[in-house]
This record gives C-alpha cells, sequence and structure tokens, in this order.
C-alpha cells in the first residue's frame, strides 16, 4: 500500500507553485554556471531554516554538477531536528511528494532484496513515524531539487534520519553504509549547515585577530570545511571537540567520512560556495552559516 510523505514545507520554506518552483531552480542551477560530470558522487548542501530564498541559490553550486543519466538510487542523510534518537532511522513511506513530481522509495523487491531491507535487516536501524519524517525540514530540502536533476530519469531514494549517535556508531553506519559509495549507480545527498552564530544560538565564539565578527565566523566554518575536504573523520571530530561550532549536520557528516574511509572508491570533497544569513559585528547580532560541496 502507498504511504506518501507529504510536502509539509512546500508554501512556506519554499514555492508550492510547481511552474515558480521550476523557474526558481532552473534559474539557480544557470546561475551556477557547472558543467554536470559523471564524477559527481556525492552533495553536501546545508538548510538554511529561512528557505529557499536564501539557500536555493546555494544549493544549485551542490545539485547543479550532477549528472542523472547513470545514477538509479539516491542516498538522503540528513540531521534530526524535532526527534531524539541516539540511531539512525528509516521512513516508513514508500514516496516522497514535492510539488514538481514524486520520489519513490527503493523499496521494491524484485531480483534482490531492495536497499531499506537490506539497512532494516541489520537490526541497526530504527523505523521513523509518519509525522516524524513530516516535521523533518532537513531531507525535504534536498526533494525538489533532486526531483529536477532527475526529471525523466528513473531513480529511488534511501532517506536516513541521522541521530545524535556517538563517535562510535558513526563510525558503525560508515562501514555499514560504505558498500554502497562502491556502487557507480547510487549518489549521496547529505544535510547540514555550518555556525550558527549568536546569543540566541547560545554560541558566540569570536577570534579578534580576523578582525569583525562574520570575518571570524568565516575563518572558523573555512577551518571546518577544509578538515572535511580532507575526509579524515578524526581530525574532523578534533575540530568540533576544540571548538564546538554549531553545525547541525555534523552526525550526518560524519558518518559520510567514514563511509568514504571505509570504500574502496577514491573520493575527493571539494566546497563550492560559502555563504553567510547577514554579516555579524556586533555581540547583538546573529547568523547562520552555509555551504554547498561536491565529491568526485
Amino acid at each position: 500500500m502507498e504511504l506518501i510523505r507529504r510536502a509539509t514545507h512546500a508554501g512556506s520554506w519554499y514555492t508550492d507553485n510547481p511552474k515558480k518552483l521550476e523557474e526558481e531552480l532552473d534559474g539557480w542551477i544557470r546561475a551556477s554556471s557547472l558543467a554536470k560530470s559523471p564524477d559527481v558522487r556525492a552533495c553536501d548542501w546545508n538548510n538554511r531554516h529561512a528557505g529557499y530564498s536564501y539557500s536555493g541559490r546555494v544549493a544549485a553550486f551542490a545539485f547543479g554538477n550532477i549528472d542523472p543519466s547513470n545514477i538509479t538510487r539516491v542516498f538522503i542523510l540528513g540531521p534530526s531536528h524535532h526527534y531524539y534518537t541516539i540511531r539512525c532511522a528509516l521512513s516508513k513511506a514508500t514516496v516522497y511528494r514535492t510539488p514538481i513530481g514524486d520520489l519513490p522509495i527503493d523499496l521494491e523487491v524484485v531480483s534482490h532484496t531492495s536497499v531499506i531491507e537490506e539497512l532494516k535487516g541489520t537490526g541497526k536501524f530504527e523505523i521513523m513515524d509518519l509525522g516524524v519524517d513530516e516535521a523533518e525540514h532537513s531531507m525535504e530540502m534536498h526533494l525538489p531539487y533532486l526531483a529536477k536533476v532527475f526529471q525523466g530519469y528513473s531513480v529511488k531514494i534511501v532517506p536516513i534520519l541521522v541521530g545524535a549517535v556517538s563517535y562510535e556508531n558513526e563510525v558503525m553506519y560508515g562501514k555499514l553504509l560504505a558498500k554502497y559509495v562502491d556502487d557507480p549507480t547510487n549518489f549521496f545527498s547529505v544535510s547540514s549547515d555550518f555556525c550558527h552564530w549568536g546569543s540566541r544560538f547560545r554560541y558566540t565564539y569570536y577570534e579578534k585577530k580576523h578582525g569583525t565578527i562574520y570575518k571570524s565566523i568565516e575563518a572558523l566554518d573555512r577551518m571546518g570545511m577544509d578538515i572535511i575536504e580532507t575526509v579524515d573523520p578524526d581530525a574532523f571530530k578534533q575540530y568540533l571537540l576544540e571548538f564546538e561550532n554549531t553545525i547541525c549536520g555534523r552526525h550526518p557528516i560524519s558518518v559520510f567520512l567514514h563511509m568514504l574511509r571505509n570504500c574502496s572508491t577514491k573520493i575527493r570533497i571539494n566546497f563550492l560556495r560559502y555563504e553567510q544569513s547577514s554579516q555579524c559585528k556586533s555581540m547583538r547580532d546573529s547568523s547562520v552559516s552555509y555551504a554547498s560541496a561536491a565529491a568526485k
């Protein structure tokens, strides 16, 4: 029986008008001026809480160079903002809806077991309620772009909600998922953001040597981005311990880095775009940083 996860953030975080949404996505992808490449295997894009009005342009740098012709499955790893779990969770839905087309979940069993059934069989994943699934924005904000990029292609998705997992479990999930990186028909969409700065986020780290506050924030974020580009999950862990940067997708990123450590395919990560929601100049200000990366 079909169980649909509705596009619950359409009409607020992004337009629910299909024609307007298509036009916006097309415009942002064109503006990124990225050439499609079959070597692009993953992307990392943050999810600005203000929605596409802020993050749509940045997102194009994550999705603009995807060549959809050889990809049949997309894994989506997103952090949990509303539901606390110390594990990773799978969706019980069969379809994720977007205003510009539906994305079926990899559930069909034909000549082999579906990825969802394989993951369930490990006993390491919980199944999230539909209400939890629909409340979470981290994966939904990737869906319209994926629906647009894979329009006309047969693709299925594997959504994985990554909870507040321990470092030991980040290692475990990374090892468990690593084999899927070695299949060139799989693509990975990793959901994150960077620094939430300001008293309302209870994070006001500031190094005066960088000058203004927003420059200090950028230096802190770029340090983290440089470490992610080394594909070293231990270095990323140490960075988080030392600076406590408020990267809400730190667990999905770490799981993905452990996947790359344990797979046979050599993957290189490059950040392509970085922005801040505003430029903080006083301790009364606040901002959220966001960035896009591609893995080849």
